[in-house]
């Protein structure tokens, strides 16, 4: 592993890395939005189903 940066010109500088970081940033956080929520009606019944099933609701 220490050839990998034994040549300089592999390197990049600072400024390049920390705008890499931000693009991989921007586009984890579009990939890992939340799911929007459930409409009241399946929320009361999602709830309905886990009382049933002895789970408490969120």
């Amino acid at each position: 592993m220490t050839g990998l940066f034994a040549n300089d010109s592999n390197q990049i500088d600072r400024h390049t890395s920390r705008s890499i970081c931000d693009a991989v940033g921007e586009r984890l956080q579009q990939s890992l939005r939340p799911e929007p929520r459930l409409s009241s009606q399946l929320e009361h019944l999602l709830n309905e189903l886990k009382k049933r099933e002895g789970n408490p609701p969120r």
